[in-house]
């Protein structure tokens, strides 16, 4: 009977969360540097003859690509080979990947803590933390890194059964190391200090470990080695050295932020389930003996640290780090559950607060004119307030309230256009690109007065558009060169024997 409704549960996870990853997942145009870069890289990619070694040897606008491994960009091309290029395509690798996830989480939380209800509330928790769907749904590798991960965890545990499983924990860090390269190192380290604190030497030992470490490792060395033959050194300057080290040491492209950066960052992003965190870290402590929380423990301080003593900081970064909070938030919503033991007042008056933000948001969005967003903050303050009501009786069910309304709320945001708001920071890139893409050849070099280059734009474009100062946009313009250029420097440069091709949101196309 327990199988069954684990089965069943299982199910429901895989359905909702596919639901939830892939609701209107195409609606938005691609975002810049990730997402733009990545669907450029799977594009060529895609175009490359039939039996070519491109899928080996990457490209960004025809040069050598050594950022990443190109484990997503291959399954991106391969959606392209079958849907054709659009934003649907290019997410739906990585979105249902990071779906996975979450009845991956909940097998995970039946291992550790060898009942289901915990395991259930951890997977839920995940499931409706904003940060976790909105990345996952994005053209990024961090969701995807994530359940890879939680495929090592589940291995990992399994091996304690049945020690065959240990096969699988090597695949799963090659597959970490081919989407997102030394990632590996942090994740790994967890995975092995986990198992020293769990008292599982003789699974370090095991010859399925250490066959599965060789075998599931081999595609990556091999990868690596491969790009060191074809580029030579110049490959670990770029892959170790700029997009790795670097990061540790120095501020990359002026990514930086004090040591406390992603605290703030899970501080904002986290409720209501952050309310429920100080006691899921207390009870993980209480019972520091349990393998749930030594995970918990071992996983949030290896990677939070390491993450926070890197100069270079980006939100994204700290995407590792949910699993392990959705576990103790789970944990502790289990002990609430069971035994009815949480504190009323501080908890009600801190959901009612959410409850009211609700209604300032539904005034925000029906002066903005956002119908979907005025739905999305009116389920928000109703569920909200009544989770405060029923905290306020002291009933339970205020947790699938919480439940139900968050997966309500996230559904309602991922179904309007405002779910990627970075989109909003730098003028609408595909306005531009059609231009672009209507009167000048593919792969064409061109400068634009913008301040910075943006890779969304090359992909829409088709071109490659370089930022430049004016006194550079006027010399390429007398080399024959296009330019793209916003109202002031187009006053400020001298035109004469050029044409304006066309306008598009306040960009004008010249030709030379």
């Amino acid at each position: 009977m327990r199988l069954f409704r684990e089965k069943e549960w299982l199910f429901s996870l895989l359905v909702i969360s596919l639901v939830l990853w892939l609701i209107f997942l195409g609606n938005s145009p691609l975002r810049d540097w990730d997402e733009g870069t990545v669907a450029q890289v799977a594009r060529e990619i895609w175009r490359a003859p039939f039996g070519s070694m491109h899928w080996l040897y990457p490209t960004l606008g025809g040069e050598p690509y050594h950022n990443k491994p190109p484990l997503m960009h291959l399954l991106i091309a391969w959606t392209y080979s079958i849907g054709g290029v659009n934003e649907w395509t290019t997410r739906l690798p990585g979105a249902v990947l990071t779906a996975l996830g979450v009845p991956l989480l909940y097998l995970v939380g039946c291992l550790l803590f060898n009942e289901s209800l915990p395991a259930l509330f951890a997977a839920l928790v995940y499931l409706t933390m904003l940060p976790v769907v909105r990345h996952g749904r994005l053209a990024m590798l961090d969701g995807t890194t994530i359940t890879f991960f939680l495929l090592l965890l589940f291995f990992l545990l399994k091996a304690r059964q049945n020690r065959r499983y240990a096969l699988g924990v090597g695949f799963c860090l090659g597959l970490i190391t081919l989407t997102k390269g030394m990632m590996v190192l942090p994740l790994g380290a967890i995975a092995c200090l986990f198992l020293i604190a769990d008292r599982q030497f003789a699974l370090l030992k095991s010859p399925y470990l250490l066959m599965g470490m060789f075998l599931g490792n081999a595609p990556a060395i091999a990868w690596f080695l491969a790009q060191w033959q074809h580029y030579g050194e110049n490959f670990f300057q770029v892959n170790f050295q700029a997009q790795t080290f670097n990061r540790l040491t120095q501020s990359v492209e002026g990514h930086s932020g004090p040591i406390w950066y992603y605290l703030i960052e899970i501080i904002k992003y986290s409720f209501p389930w952050l309310l429920f965190l100080p006691g899921g870290f207390y009870l993980a402590w209480k019972k520091r003996h349990t393998s749930g929380s030594r995970l918990i423990i071992i996983g949030t301080i290896v990677y939070l640290g390491t993450i926070s003593l890197m100069r270079t900081k980006l939100p994204w970064y700290v995407m590792p780090i949910y699993p392990f909070l959705a576990l103790a938030i789970g944990a502790k919503l289990s002990e609430i559950w069971q035994n009815d033991h949480f504190k009323g007042r501080s908890l009600a008056i801190f959901l009612a607060i959410i409850s009211i933000a609700g209604l300032g948001g539904c005034v925000y969005f029906f002066i903005k004119k956002e119908p979907i967003l005025i739905v999305m903050s009116i389920v928000l303050a109703i569920s909200m307030g009544i989770a405060a009501w029923l905290v306020k009786q002291r009933d339970r069910k205020f947790i699938p309230v919480l439940f139900s309304g968050m997966y309500l709320v996230l559904a309602l945001l991922m179904s309007s256009q405002s779910w990627i708001w970075e989109l909003n920071e730098a003028f609408p890139v595909k306005p531009v690109a059609e231009l672009i893409r209507a009167n000048v050849s593919p792969g064409t070099q061109i400068y634009t007065s913008f301040g910075y280059s943006r890779p969304s734009l090359d992909f829409y474009s088709d071109c490659k558009v370089t930022a430049a100062t004016v006194p550079v946009l006027q010399k390429m313009l007398s080399n024959k060169s296009y330019l793209l250029l916003d109202n002031e420097a187009l006053q400020q440069i001298n035109l004469t024997g050029s044409t304006i091709i066309g306008s598009a949101k306040e960009f004008t196309l010249i030709s030379p």
